[in-house]
């Protein structure tokens, strides 16, 4: 029986069966596994070169943009682990216990993202955080945008090949940090054009529900097939 994705685009749809057959699988998973190996060798950079844009612009909202960079790096971590895992031992029961443990980590990766942009956005408030035009913060995220928008439908388009909803969660991460992107983006321009100090952190605070929301639902998802 083929299997779809929550919130699926028909156009990405790959048709699985439920005793783990794809069409030319293993190159669905050597091209996931490179885009993760690329998700981490992009967010490693933009952490720290976001990082180090925060401290010289004292912004609040930067520094978090650049810490979430870390935490996509490690769900992309966990993702190279169950791909190159699947990759040694392809029996469907090893996929789906892989699966199920790698689903659950990303989960994590979720909530912890959501816990820390939430936390720094009340932080931001309270402090009345005001960053400075940072023209590398700039630079970074707008980068950013596109890159994290070209990697998350390329995951979806890969979580869809392989029916894997822990590689779907890893996307939906991944669109998060394409949000996050817009929402860092934006509140650094406001502030810097009306002097709008509060619209990054309470626009990083609707983002923050929403992958709360998905971190949720990663955990409490079903097995990827059937």
């Amino acid at each position: 029986m083929a299997t779809r994705l929550p919130g699926h685009d028909p156009a990405l749809d790959v048709t699985c069966t439920c005793d783990g057959a794809c069409p030319d699988r293993a190159a669905h998973v050597e091209r996931a596994l490179v885009l993760e190996y690329l998700t981490i060798g992009w967010n490693l950079v933009e952490g720290v070169v976001s990082v180090a844009a925060a401290l010289a612009a004292g912004s609040t909202a930067l520094l978090g943009f650049g810490i979430d960079s870390f935490v996509e790096s490690l769900s992309g971590g966990v993702l190279v682990w169950r791909l190159r895992a699947e990759r040694r031992n392809a029996d469907p029961a090893h996929v789906a216990a892989l699966e199920h443990r790698a689903r659950r980590l990303v989960a994590i990766s979720l909530f912890t993202l959501a816990l820390y942009v939430a936390a720094d956005s009340l932080l931001a408030l309270l402090e009345r955080d005001k960053p400075q035009p940072s023209i590398a913060g700039i630079a970074i995220t707008l980068l950013s945008i596109v890159a994290m928008q070209w990697l998350a439908r390329a995951k979806r388009r890969a979580a869809a090949a392989l029916d894997s909803r822990a590689l779907a969660s890893d996307a939906v991460q991944t669109s998060a940090c394409f949000w996050l992107s817009i929402v860092t983006l934006a509140g650094i321009g406001l502030n810097a054009l009306f002097g709008w100090w509060w619209a990054d952190p309470v626009a990083a605070l609707g983002v923050a529900a929403l992958v709360a929301y998905e971190g949720r639902e990663a955990w409490r998802g079903e097995a990827c097939c059937c």
